[in-house]
């Protein structure tokens, strides 16, 4: 990851700096090789060869991690899981929680270069010709409305003129309706090159291939930053903050959604909840930690959505049949046949749509499987 400078505040959620790199909530994240007078040099490896592996240390005891959030090394397990929906590893990670501050975060945290081989080729989606790629390409249209009511109203309520920037970006298909609905001048981001180009090619979305730090836009050109499920992707998430304040114009609003650890699914599900996605979320928020730190990272929160009709039935059924899961037995490649393909992807419609009920109640109890938060600068 390449960081900004911070401010040098105290913050209560100031993640790891000194990570090179940070992947993408829609590709594949990078191992790149170049340094910056920015990025402090990474801590010095521990040598006590009695604990020389994290993989297995004990994390109730192990002080090499503290928490990020409150700096204690207390910490209990909440469980042990693997990479169940991609498969990409067998290796076993610990879900630990912060006695002081309760923060839950992944432990240990895999390096770059292992969180580099847990994202799949392709880790977006890109529709082609067949009728269950036209299927969901349709579904995908009506399940992001969500998405673009909630950008559309920030826009109408800041009264900001300038760009609106999608973090993870992606195939582009959000901007590309937000575009289409209300003629926004839209601009996507994402560290991987081939979403990028996906994104210029498929949607007609203007991309770049950049950190958010390191994004070729002027300060103050942004009237809104959205990043959909980026954060808990991050080693430093306050960085990425820090670096959507300066692009957004002095009324802009920041867009963030993340899973919610404190939702009935977690509760209900524990380690087979999709939201954990272990080995990819490094942390995992709940309401109060992500309000902490855009507080500490100098925004004001001014509302929640705790229902997205995109992620949260979806993620239900992901949590149940994680083998049915489209996506997933694409990256997986799953050998299926189109008239396969066609038939589960029609049970998983079919899961998710008995999903919907549950999922409104949870949202309903503020205790939904996501939340999205909408929030401006500090003055």
């Amino acid at each position: 990851m390449l960081p900004i400078a911070h401010s040098g505040r105290s913050s209560n959620l100031e993640f790891e700096p000194g990570r090179k790199n940070e992947p993408s909530a829609s590709g594949i994240p990078p191992v790149a090789n170049d340094s910056a007078p920015d990025v402090p040099p990474d801590p010095p490896a521990i040598s006590d060869s009695a604990n020389s592996d994290p993989a297995n240390s004990d994390p109730a005891t192990d002080t090499r991690e503290a928490c990020p959030a409150c700096g204690t090394h207390q910490k209990r397990i909440l469980f042990s899981a693997t990479d169940r929906l991609y498969g990409t590893t067998d290796r076993v990670f610990q879900v630990v929680e912060c006695l002081k501050c309760r923060l839950i975060r992944l432990h240990p945290q895999p390096t770059p270069l292992e969180l580099n081989q847990y994202y799949p080729q392709e880790y977006w989606f890109v529709a082609d010709t067949s009728t269950a790629d036209r299927l969901e390409q349709v579904y995908r249209r009506f399940v992001l409305r969500d998405h673009l009511q909630f950008v559309e109203r920030a826009l109408r309520d800041s009264e900001e003129k300038g760009i609106v920037l999608d973090v993870g970006c992606g195939g582009g298909l959000f901007l590309q309706m937000l575009a289409e609905r209300c003629g926004a001048k839209v601009v996507g981001l994402d560290f991987s090159l081939d979403a990028a180009h996906v994104a210029w090619s498929r949607a007609g979305v203007p991309a770049v291939c950049a950190t958010l730090s390191r994004a070729p836009l002027a300060p103050e050109s942004c009237a809104v930053v959205t990043m959909f499920h980026v954060l808990e992707h991050l080693y430093d998430p306050a960085s990425y903050l820090d670096a959507a304040r300066q692009l957004l114009r002095p009324d802009g609003r920041l867009i963030v959604q993340v899973p919610n650890a404190a939702c009935w699914q977690f509760l209900l599900l524990g380690e087979r909840w999709n939201g954990i996605d272990v080995p990819r979320h490094l942390t995992d928020f709940r309401l109060s930690d992500l309000d902490q730190l855009l507080d500490n990272c100098g925004f004001e929160v001014l509302r929640h959505k705790h229902f997205s009709m995109r992620d949260n039935p979806a993620g239900l059924a992901t949590s149940l049949a994680p083998k049915l899961d489209p996506m997933a037995r694409r990256l997986r490649h799953v050998p299926e046949t189109p008239g396969m393909r066609l038939w589960k992807d029609l049970v998983y419609a079919g899961l998710v749509a008995a999903s919907i009920p549950f999922t409104l109640l949870e949202a309903a109890c503020r205790a939904g499987s996501t939340i999205m938060v909408e929030a401006r600068k500090k003055t």
